[in-house]
C-alpha cells in the first residue's frame, strides 16, 4: 500500500538542507517538509535542555502536518535531544551522528579530525561513537563557533569565511589528521572551502548521504513508500523572517521560485 503523507525534516536553520538534498536525490517521489528554526538558531551554543524542548515543538508541527518519519537533520540536535525524541513519540526517528567509523575505515595516518559545534563534541552520544568505533586511532575535536552563522548568511564566499575555516582547521592539519569529519549538517555546504585548505591529500566526508540511505531502508521496511511513478513536493518553513532567510534557502536548495513560510512555534 503506498502512503503520500509527507517526510518531516528540520534543523535549527539552513543547515539540514544538505541532508535533504541527498534524501531528495534518492527518494525523488517522496514529499518533503522542511522546517528551520531561525529565530532560535544557532543551536550550538545552546543548553541540552533548550535544544530538546525546541525540537519537542518542531515534531509536534511536522506531526501535526501528518509526516510518517522525522530526520532531525542537525548533529547538534540529534547529539541533544534524539534518543528522547524516540522515546516520546510513536514515528520512526532518524537522526544525524558524526561519520567516525566511516573516518576511521578511510584514514591511513590513524589521525582524524571533526568539526562540530560545541554540544556536540561535549555530548555522551558523540564520546560514545568515538569510544566504540575510534580506539584504535587518535580523534582530534574543533569545535567552530561562527560557522553556522557563515552559512546562516549566505556569505561563505567571502574573506572572512576563509578566514575563520583557516582558523579551525590549521590546528588539525598540525596534529597531521588525514581525514576531516564534517560534524555538523551546514559544513558540507563549505565543502570545497573546506578541501581547499585542506590540501588534496586529507579526505572530507559527512553523513548526508548515509542519513538518506537510512530513510531509505525505513520507508521500505515499514511499507512508508509513496508512489513512486509521482515526483514528490517541498514545502519549506522557518521560525525566522522569511524574507531574510528565502534567499538563503533559495541559494542551498538550488531552486529560485520556492517559498519559505514562516511558522512560529
Amino acid at each position: 500500500m503506498l502512503d503520500k503523507r509527507p517526510l518531516g525534516l528540520f534543523d535549527s536553520g539552513v543547515g539540514g538542507l544538505s541532508v535533504m538534498k541527498e534524501v531528495r536525490r534518492m527518494l525523488p517521489s517522496e514529499n518533503l517538509l522542511y522546517y528551520a528554526d531561525s529565530a532560535y538558531c544557532p543551536y550550538g551554543n545552546k543548553p541540552p535542555e533548550a535544544i530538546r524542548a525546541r525540537a519537542f515543538v518542531i515534531v509536534e508541527f511536522l506531526l501535526s502536518m501528518n509526516a510518517k518519519l522525522i530526520v532531525i537533520a542537525s548533529n547538534t540536535t540529534s547529539i541533544a535531544a534524539l534518543d528522547a525524541v524516540r522515546e516520546r513519540y510513536d514515528v520512526p526517528v532518524v537522526g544525524v551522528e558524526p561519520a567516525i567509523k566511516p573516518a576511521v575505515s578511510a584514514t591511513r595516518s590513524g589521525r582524524i579530525g571533526v568539526l562540530a559545534t560545541e554540544v556536540t563534541l561535549a555530548g555522551s552520544r558523540f564520546s560514545s561513537l568515538v569510544e566504540k568505533f575510534g580506539n584504535k586511532v587518535e580523534v582530534y575535536n574543533q569545535p567552530c563557533p561562527g560557522l553556522v552563522e557563515v552559512v546562516e548568511s549566505g556569505a561563505w564566499d567571502k574573506p572572512q569565511a576563509e578566514a575563520l575555516l583557516a582558523r579551525c582547521i590549521r590546528p588539525l592539519l598540525a596534529k597531521g589528521v588525514d581525514t576531516i569529519i564534517l560534524g555538523c549538517t551546514h559544513y558540507p555546504f563549505l565543502r570545497p572551502l573546506i578541501e581547499k585548505l585542506a590540501g588534496g591529500e586529507v579526505r572530507v566526508i559527512d553523513t548526508g548521504g548515509a542519513v538518506a540511505r537510512q530513510v531509505v531502508r525505513i520507508i521500505g521496511k515499514n511499507g512508508l513508500v509513496a508512489n513512486e511513478t509521482e515526483v514528490g513536493r517541498e514545502c519549506f518553513f522557518t521560525s525566522g523572517n522569511p524574507e531574510e532567510v528565502g534567499p538563503v534557502f533559495r541559494l542551498l536548495w538550488g531552486t529560485p521560485d520556492i517559498v519559505v513560510e514562516r511558522k512560529i512555534l
